[in-house]
């Protein structure tokens, strides 16, 4: 049997090709078929559901409403989710703080933010009140679900009836929605926003919760939220004893707080209250004869003329307290009591004394503000003057305005010298000569130099060139290490603010603010520890439980020491007693403290401590215009005296550390034995014998004599020489001029 030879692989795969064509084509024809018969049976089964005439009409109408409709609700949908996300929160507890301030003594001294009490039951409010606001804002809160058609159907027959808005449409549980999670934008959007969100409301919370929220949260004028802030900010009285004049008065106000707000139009309060107890009349609630004696007597409020408050004190208090509650150690009541260590009649005394001085002085010197920060040793702040007046201005230059120091700034350079060098004491030898980094060239105030002095004399005199030579003791021949210690030690010590690396940064270059410098000087007078500065002993809750008290959350942190901050205050009560502070001395308390007078008289400082209290105050110009030669030892010492005379009444004086309270203050020489540093030369420059430069040239040649036998040690010139000075400083070629 003859075999056939073997077919190709590529006629099999035409024929295979071939054979699915065919298939394809066949079903294809087969499937038209039967779709065409299923199509002709579907239609002859739809002859019968066809409608003609108002039938059709109605059906196309009604299948275009639906489509429509479900497009409308999708938009409304997507115009609503953003006000949705704002119930993913705790929207139960509102976010802004609502704090009554205490003084020392607890006495109330004023309030800041959220003027709101919701410490309140439903219960605890007065029938009249409740009738008030349900006849005014929403007659059928307890029959509709949020949205009531037919109160806003009404409401738009009376608006369109009085030619303008004489009725609202939203029922309360919309103005509820609005007050939590929206604005006051009158848009399209908000209104969606706002019916979705009531309808959610009426879904999660009872109608008594609703509107128990509602009397809580609603603005009322004068800065109160709430019913409860109302009576108390309009009336001076708890919410549970309002009347049924001062309950319409109230209810008056939640269409338009301002334009009803009886502090500021009374008449138009007063007529606004007449309609709502007729409102209470037509809803049923009281009868004619129940509201006439309302009407003839109407509700008077207290005059909230402005008092006198200490304003920047609370200011910055109330920043102090959302600090805290932002580190979430308050807990979630965002009404709280906050007992402050504020002295009530130290901050009056201090702002008159501030606004006499500018009176008295501020043409003389052209000088227009200041400011004045006091405070205990450990950081508790009594006053606060941020200025001489905040109605005009509410920028606190006491805590917000960055100014330069002067030379304020020294004893930070000297306690950093004094730390990384055990050997330099008061009595050490320092030269006072010509010293140029860079470009820059440092002079004294009275542009001459004076030879060798005792470190001591050189910071009472507020030499220019010894900080500036220290800086490059500090770091071992590299000015900018040396001053980068200097920060360092001045951060340490409680300047929050970044301070400028720059060559004059010794003497006072670098910014900072009053309430700082006066926290820093506070770390000599307490001993070496941080004062971190603080407006808040004891803070309660809604409910009266203390939920914050200062001894326990802080703990002083040592930052120099011992021997450091004795020998500083040392020399800084010279400062006072011999040198350029004079003027603040205490009679019988013994003081310390730096002046400071910066480039061109622009701003002029003393800054200064007793065992007791610290000070700072700080003269200038808002623009920043100099000053007709200014110094720190001139107002600026005068104001802190007269402060810290009156702060000390009542007080139980405390020595400073390393400083007697009285008699003659003794500092240990280098070789351990006591010197007196009182001299007779003193005793006659201070009885007023000597003149200044006479007391200046025998002190430093008595310490010429003291250096020679003792061999102190001493920072010299060969050690700081131009040519250590870092070639990477660029500075202008002029000669700045730091005072004293």
């Amino acid at each position: 049997m003859r075999q056939h030879p073997p077919t190709p692989l590529s006629t099999r795969l035409k024929r295979a090709a071939l054979g699915f064509d065919a298939w394809l084509n066949s079903t294809l024809f087969e499937s038209r078929r039967l779709l065409a018969r299923g199509w002709e049976g579907y239609s002859e089964k739809l002859k019968c559901l066809r409608f003609r005439g108002a039938p059709r009409v109605v059906l196309d109408l009604t299948s275009e409403a639906v489509t429509l409709g479900a497009a409308g609700s999708v938009v409304m949908l997507a115009l609503a989710l953003p006000a949705f996300r704002e119930t993913e929160s705790d929207w139960l507890k509102t976010q802004d703080l609502a704090v009554t301030f205490l003084d020392r003594h607890g006495k109330e001294v004023g309030r800041r933010g959220l003027h709101l009490d919701d410490s309140y039951k439903l219960e605890d409010f007065p029938d009249y009140m409740i009738k008030a606001a349900l006849a005014t804002e929403d007659r059928r809160f307890y029959e509709h679900w949020g949205i009531d058609p037919i109160g806003t159907f009404r409401a738009l027959l009376v608006n369109a009836q009085g030619g303008g808005v004489v009725q609202g449409g939203s029922s309360i549980t919309q103005q509820l929605a609005k007050n939590l999670f929206l604005t006051n934008e009158r848009s399209l959007e908000r209104k969606i926003k706002e019916a979705f969100l009531a309808i959610w409301l009426e879904f999660h919370l009872t109608k008594d919760e609703i509107l128990k929220l509602y009397l809580d949260r609603a603005y009322m004028g004068g800065g109160a939220h709430g019913v409860v802030a109302a009576a108390d900010y309009y009336f001076s009285k708890p919410a549970k004893e309002l009347t049924l004049a001062e309950s319409a008065m109230l209810a008056g106000l939640f269409k338009a707080p301002t334009k009803y707000a009886p502090h500021i139009n009374l008449p138009a309060a007063r007529a606004r209250a007449n309609d709502v107890l007729r409102n209470m009349v037509e809803a049923g609630f009281l009868t004619e004869g129940q509201i006439q004696t309302a009407r003839r007597n109407p509700a008077t409020p207290v005059n909230r003329s402005r008092e006198t408050t200490p304003d920047y004190y609370l200011d910055w208090a109330f920043e102090q307290v959302k600090a805290l509650a932002g580190e979430k150690k308050l807990g979630d009541d965002r009404v709280l009591i906050v007992k402050t260590p504020l002295d009530s009649n130290l901050q009056r005394h201090s702002e008159q004394t501030l606004e006499n001085m500018l009176r008295q002085h501020g043409r003389q010197y052209k000088v227009g503000q200041g400011a004045i920060a006091v405070m205990d040793v450990d950081g508790a702040v009594r006053a606060i003057v941020g200025g001489r007046d905040y109605g005009q201005s509410q920028f606190n230059r006491a805590t917000d305005a960055l100014r330069q120091p002067g030379s304020s700034f020294k004893p930070f350079v000297y306690a950093a010298a004094m730390t990384t060098n055990d050997k330099l004491r008061p009595n050490s030898t320092v030269v006072d000569r010509p010293i140029c980094l860079g470009n820059w060239c440092p002079q004294n105030y009275g542009r001459s130099f004076s030879g060798s002095m005792s470190l001591t004399s050189a910071l009472a005199r507020s030499i220019n060139s010894i900080p500036v030579r220290m800086s490059l003791e500090i770091g071992k021949g590299n000015a900018k290490a040396g001053r980068a210690i200097i920060i360092d030690t001045a951060r340490r010590m409680g300047l929050t603010h970044p301070l400028t690396d720059s060559s004059s940064l010794p003497i006072g270059a670098a910014e900072t603010t009053v309430i700082d410098m006066a926290a820093s000087y506070a770390v000599f007078a307490n001993g070496g520890r941080r004062a971190e500065p603080y407006a808040a002993w004891e803070i309660r809750n809604s409910a009266g439980e203390v939920i914050y008290r200062r001894d326990k959350a802080v703990e002083p942190k040592q930052v120099l020491e011992k021997h450091v901050v004795e020998d500083m205050n040392f020399m800084l009560n010279k400062v006072v007693e011999e040198g350029t502070g004079r003027r603040a001395a205490l009679e019988g308390i013994r003081a310390a403290g730096k002046t400071g007078t910066t480039n061109g008289y622009k701003d002029a400082w003393f800054v200064g401590y007793t065992g007791n209290l610290v000070a700072g105050v700080w003269y200038g110009n808002d623009d920043f215009k100099p000053m007709n030669n200014m110094t720190g030892g001139s107002v600026p010492a005068m104001t802190w005296h007269d402060v810290m005379t009156v702060a000390h009444q009542n007080l139980e004086i405390r020595p400073m550390p390393g400083l007697e309270p009285d008699g003659a203050a003794k500092v240990a020489s280098s070789n351990g034995k006591s010197v007196d540093q009182t001299s007779s030369i003193a005793q006659s420059y201070l009885a007023g014998t000597l003149s200044r430069r006479s007391y200046e040239v025998l002190g430093d040649l008595g310490n010429l004599f003291q250096s020679a036998a003792r061999s102190a040690p001493t920072i010299s010139a060969a050690d700081t020489s131009r040519a250590s000075a870092p070639a990477t400083e660029s500075v202008a070629a002029v000669r700045q001029v730091a005072m004293p």
